[in-house]
């Protein structure tokens, strides 16, 4: 839940570096209370008409877009690649699996070493 919370203070930082276990923390949380925001809309009677999701489900997601793009955009910085790759179908999934470039790289400090110090 902390790296959740630490995208979201970050959520408009498109400079430096994410790891691989932010972005994928970000990523299950992320599902998680989409899969809430959903169920409340079934439960409370909050579903569009001839749409399978509500109102809850769509304001979220609608708040998510920023801080999930951003925290894409770094996690390609932390593999050494421009953050226009998150555009690349496919690629991009496999650059967000790859461990990222140990050390220093023209896009910040690596973010497990400033963690373990």
């Amino acid at each position: 839940m902390n790296w959740y919370v630490k995208v979201l203070q970050n959520f408009a930082n498109f400079n430096g570096r994410a790891r691989r276990k932010e972005y994928w923390m970000f990523v299950l949380f992320n599902v998680i209370f989409g899969i809430v925001g959903q169920i409340l809309d079934g439960a409370l009677g909050l579903r569009i008409a001839g749409l399978p999701y509500g109102w809850i489900y769509i304001i979220y997601m609608l708040g998510m877009i920023v801080p999930s793009i951003a925290v894409g955009v770094r996690r390609m910085h932390d593999v050494g690649k421009s953050g226009w790759f998150i555009l690349i179908p496919i690629y991009n999934l496999i650059l967000a699996c790859t461990d990222g470039t140990h050390g220093d790289n023209e896009y910040g400090p690596d973010p497990k070493a400033t963690a373990t110090a």
